[in-house]
């Protein structure tokens, strides 16, 4: 198999085969859950899964109506996380987020300030919309996702652990949006593309939905069992094989790196956090599919989630009609070849 990447652990492989043994009857059982929640979009449900049991945060792209809220909803139950939702508009201020000082009096007359909470100090926090928020409001929460801590009056206060954002944007309605800066999107993990569900999914939508009964998921984990399993695929060993095939893919999207098509079509190429990213996701895909150890498969699986938000095409490649998509497809069909 080659030589592999093995971080030290402090566990050795025998505790390490029974941690990630468990960790799979886990997910097995959150994909269960989910399951009678939210029908077909499972590579939807896969992709933002990778992104959370991988430490991050996830940027859900698509048109409205598609149960992306209802996903981060059931995600939250099944994860035994505290939810919070935040609407984004375009007169949020970064307060309304975060929290703002009260001035309260006690029974002496003298007068303090007291922090009250945001909603941003939750587990799992659902950004409906965040393309419609301004840059300052956007910038308050991206500020808080990167740090993990915010800083009001001064004072910091440490957000809850795990903290984890899944964002939507809608990409149809431009008009009065605020569309997320290039740096601000490469804080996104993972971006996941939601689609229409076919058929099956969709009669199945209109039977389950419209009637009396509203399936929801039962809590599998809670927060203290979600950070192990973190901690858990921090800790798979990555063959050499699969850190050059990551090295290899994400170099090749950047334009100068000797690759023709990318110096013809992409404008500017992925940053190192894209290589970091895959490296963490990789060993987290295998792990939900039942692996102990991420394959190459799985850095061509997860090209387009990791390196879409975080490279952009040239004027004359859009003029063309070509998307990101098209150019990654066409970089891992490189890979492969």
């Amino acid at each position: 198999m080659g030589m592999m990447n093995t971080p030290d652990t402090g566990l050795d492989e025998k505790a390490m085969i029974a941690a990630a043994e468990q960790a799979l009857a886990d997910i097995a059982t959150i994909r269960t859950q989910v399951s009678k929640v939210i029908f077909g979009q499972e590579k939807v449900v896969e992709t933002t899964l990778l992104a959370i049991l991988s430490g991050g945060h996830a940027l859900l792209v698509g048109v409205p109506g598609l149960a992306k809220t209802k996903l981060v909803t059931t995600l939250g139950s099944a994860l035994g996380l505290d939810a919070n939702r935040i609407q984004f508009t375009p007169d949020l201020m970064p307060s309304d987020i975060l929290g703002t000082e009260v001035m309260d009096q006690d029974e002496h007359g003298r007068r303090s300030f007291r922090f009250v909470k945001g909603p941003v100090f939750g587990q799992l926090l659902m950004a409906d919309e965040i393309n419609r928020a301004s840059p300052r409001t956007q910038s308050a929460l991206l500020q808080a996702m990167q740090e993990y801590h915010i800083t009001v009056a001064g004072q910091r206060y440490d957000l809850p652990q795990p903290f984890h954002v899944l964002a939507t944007q809608n990409p149809l309605e431009q008009e009065g949006t605020y569309p997320l800066p290039e740096a601000q999107l490469d804080r996104f993990l993972l971006q996941v593309d939601v689609d229409y569900p076919d058929l099956a999914a969709e009669r199945q939508i209109l039977l389950e939905t419209t009637g009396l009964s509203d399936a929801s998921a039962d809590a599998v984990l809670d927060a203290g069992r979600l950070i192990g399993i973190q901690q858990l695929i921090r800790q798979m060993p990555v063959s050499e094989k699969v850190v050059d095939a990551i090295l290899a893919l994400v170099r090749s999207a950047r334009p100068g790196q000797g690759n023709s098509e990318t110096d013809k079509h992409v404008a500017w190429g992925p940053g190192p956090r894209a290589g970091q990213a895959l490296m963490l996701t990789v060993r987290a895909r295998a792990l939900y599919q039942g692996r102990l150890a991420p394959s190459i498969d799985d850095v061509h699986a997860l090209a387009e989630p990791v390196l879409e938000h975080r490279m952009a095409l040239t004027f004359a490649a859009r003029a063309e009609g070509m998307s990101v998509r098209d150019v990654i497809a066409a970089l891992v069909r490189q890979a492969k070849a």
